[in-house]
């Protein structure tokens, strides 16, 4: 069978995240439904990665197993036509037999975006978080630095079964008057990771914590109460690299 590899955007507001779950709307089950329409066959799809309820994408990867009689050009235009418009296939190639998606993976890039302002255009709003409160973001800025690290990031993620041990090879925090954009990039994530970084920074933003305090969150190696997750709706899943 060919190997194709995929590479999707979509507006991940109304799914029930990437992976393919009974009886709920998702990224992943939807693009295999879009292939049973073309193949009159069950294919199964492998994505980088999941992506939970409400976040986005503009470079997930995916890649596919099947025979089918279809040039590469017209496989693209036939599974843009039935996907919806929340969701689009950017390229679809052929590729090797040894790619795999998510194994084949070198480093994934996350990006949240925060309105700091009292008004938002609802042409935003699915896809950034409003926050009307002041910041400090110079703190945000320098706090930001401290992610940069191979460690246990059990502090930061709701993480329960995997090993814990991420190396972040890029944390940065960058502002243009009201948005603040955070871009992370690191060998892998655990569950609600970046969400719980982007809480934290919020709190050195409110003056409720230092990066000095978050040095010592890394120690205790204990999920804190007092960083709460950020909402779904401002990030999203920007670049895959392998």
């Amino acid at each position: 069978m060919q190997n194709y590899k995929i590479v999707i955007s979509y507006d991940g507001t109304d799914y029930h995240g990437w992976q393919r779950q009974p009886a709920k709307k998702t990224i992943q089950g939807i693009i295999e439904e879009t292939l049973t329409k073309i193949s009159s066959k069950k294919i199964p799809v492998i994505g980088s990665g999941r992506t939970d309820t409400g976040v986005h994408a503009l470079g997930q990867v995916a890649h596919f197993k099947a025979n089918l009689n279809l040039k590469e050009k017209d496989l693209f235009r036939a599974m843009n036509a039935i996907l919806p418009c929340d969701i689009n296939i950017i390229s679809l190639e052929k590729t090797s037999q040894t790619f795999h998606a998510r194994k084949s993976a070198k480093s994934k890039i996350y990006q949240y975006r925060i309105l700091n302002s009292s008004r938002i255009s609802p042409f935003l709003v699915r896809y950034v978080l409003q926050w009307t409160s002041p910041l400090n973001i110079e703190r945000m800025k320098d706090a930001s630095s401290v992610f940069i690290r191979e460690d246990d990031f059990t502090s930061f993620s709701s993480n329960r079964l995997l090993s814990p041990l991420r190396k972040v090879f890029r944390s940065e925090l960058t502002n243009k008057e009201d948005e603040i954009v955070y871009t992370i990039e690191a060998n892998g994530f655990l569950r609600y990771m970046v969400r719980t970084i982007v809480g934290a920074l919020l709190e050195v933003g409110k003056g409720k914590m230092s990066p000095e305090d978050l040095k010592k969150k890394f120690r205790s190696k204990r999920r804190s109460p007092a960083i709460a997750t950020a909402p779904a709706r401002g990030l999203c899943l920007l670049k895959v690299k392998y």
